[in-house]
């Protein structure tokens, strides 16, 4: 007879309780699990998340979309793989609905709950995370992408596209804390709440980093990396008075070398728009593909 399913119960977040299950469960992420976990465990204040644990066996964190409060969001789902095949998957996903509808939603999707999220969506590879939300009724309704930049062979030289800039009074650093107020600013006013909060992780997080193009004492462009990923690079924007500079293509080499500088020989640049211009770039290349479900609940 079949072990019996454990029972889910609402848990406090403990990243490093839940590592070594999440490190066998995301085969394609185990050696970021740890970061992973600690980042979805401190999200911007004032998220309402739920974190739901079905013995050793599984956990799901579900949390409600900071913007629209009738959709809400599996950030994590990761089961054991010595336990699946038992409807453990099938009673977390059931209690993560549970907890979304009691907290007003009516949705719930498999989607990155910006600015605070691990994936855009769920990865294709993992096949079982497939098969239990189209089991479950979830519909497909987006691909997203990840490129990946090889760090041991980019062009990612800025001294003459540095000089050329600082002819024009532009001027290029790493961020520092003292600079946030400022930098939250405009990205507030230019941007969104969004990319500030990723702008502040950048700065504020360990091995993370924040390049600012900068001129007369006001922002112009922005790059950062490691603000929810160690491994990962983005966002990046530059201010619409700014564009035709050359900003971008500074900014992102700058960050894409304090990762090779830190050890990497890969970045993922996530949830990616702009495809061609990080291909022309960097000779970044398409990598993880990610497909994004909902379901009305």
């Amino acid at each position: 007879m079949a072990d019996p399913v454990p029972a889910v119960t609402a848990v406090e977040p403990d990243p490093a309780g839940f590592a070594p299950l999440a490190a066998r469960a995301l085969t394609h992420d185990g050696a970021e699990a740890a970061e992973i976990l600690t980042r979805l465990a401190t999200p911007p204040a004032g998220r309402h998340g739920v974190w739901l644990r079905a013995g050793d066996a599984g956990v799901v964190l579900v949390s409600r979309n900071d913007k629209d409060s009738a959709v809400a969001h599996v950030d994590l789902l990761a089961v054991d793989p010595g336990s699946r095949r038992r409807g453990i998957g099938t009673a977390l996903l059931r209690a993560a609905e549970q907890a979304a509808a009691g907290f007003g939603a009516r949705e719930l999707r498999f989607m990155g709950n910006p600015p605070c999220y691990a994936w855009p969506g769920i990865d294709v590879r993992y096949t079982p995370a497939i098969c239990l939300v189209e089991a479950a009724g979830y519909e497909r309704f987006r691909t997203a992408q990840n490129m990946i930049a090889d760090l041991t062979t980019a062009d990612l030289s800025t001294v003459d596209d540095e000089a050329r800039l600082a002819a024009q009074g532009v001027s290029i650093r790493k961020a520092t804390q003292d600079e946030l107020p400022a930098l939250r600013a405009w990205a507030e006013r230019v941007f969104n709440a969004t990319w500030a909060w990723e702008i502040e992780q950048s700065v504020l997080a360990p091995g993370a980093g924040c390049h600012v193009a900068w001129r007369d004492g006001a922002v112009l462009a922005f790059a950062g990396h490691g603000a929810n990923r160690p491994s990962w690079f983005g966002p990046m924007g530059t201010d619409p008075d700014a564009r035709n500079l050359g900003l971008g293509k500074v900014l992102l080499r700058r960050c894409l070398a304090a990762q090779r500088d830190a050890g990497l020989e890969s970045a993922q640049i996530g949830w990616v728009g702009p495809i061609p211009f990080y291909a022309r770039t960097v000779a970044a290349r398409i990598d993880r593909v990610f497909w994004l479900y909902r379901k009305e609940i």
